[in-house]
């Protein structure tokens, strides 16, 4: 498996990425815009939280419109109606997020503390039935993380559902411009 460091030293790779070398300012921009973005968002987590609900929303709504519109392409009585019923629910459900974004951030955020937890359970199931490979102190690592911060969300629900989205968001910002940031100036110097 290679990484990008070992794609930006391999000569064969290096004239593919010739086209992005060009623009490695534009890539730095985007990275800078990120992270404006992540500051901004950990800046008003709450303000984040509404926004990332309203796009989830959003999705839901275009979602349900595609899948009334595929149900139309399906013959039979039966899984036309069970089509359009999902998409039809899915349609409500992102009317009801415009409706309620609170509500909606609280009920987003019940299910990612709960998926965290069960996440973290997993993954140290797995580090120790792979006891005798060497990354399982990682996995377990990982795991009691991924635990912790499940249970950590769901000890203060619902009103860690007022900030938790906000935060991963602009956490995710930071991350994504620092990685566009570094691909950059990767590219500049090679």
């Amino acid at each position: 498996m290679t990484n990008a460091s070992d794609t930006l030293r391999n000569p064969q790779a290096s004239s593919d990425l010739a086209p992005l070398r060009a623009k490695w300012g534009w890539i730095v921009a985007l990275g800078v815009v990120y992270l404006l973005a992540g500051l901004v968002a950990l800046g008003s987590v709450v303000m984040a939280t509404v926004a990332s609900v309203l796009l989830v929303g959003v999705m839901m709504i275009i979602a349900g419109v595609a899948e009334v519109f595929s149900a139309f392409q399906i013959k039979s009585w039966g899984k036309f109606l069970l089509w359009a019923l999902l998409g039809v629910l899915y349609i409500v459900a992102g009317f009801v997020t415009f409706e309620n974004p609170l509500l909606a951030a609280a009920l987003l955020t019940l299910i990612l503390g709960a998926s965290l937890v069960a996440s973290g359970i997993m993954r140290i199931i797995l580090a120790f039935s792979m006891k005798r490979e060497s990354p399982w102190i990682w996995v377990l690592l990982s795991g009691v993380i991924t635990l912790l911060l499940g249970l950590l969300i769901l000890a203060h629900w619902p009103v860690s559902s007022l900030y938790i989205l906000g935060v991963f968001l602009g956490i995710d910002l930071i991350m994504a411009g620092t990685a566009w940031i570094r691909l950059g100036f990767g590219l500049r110097r090679t």
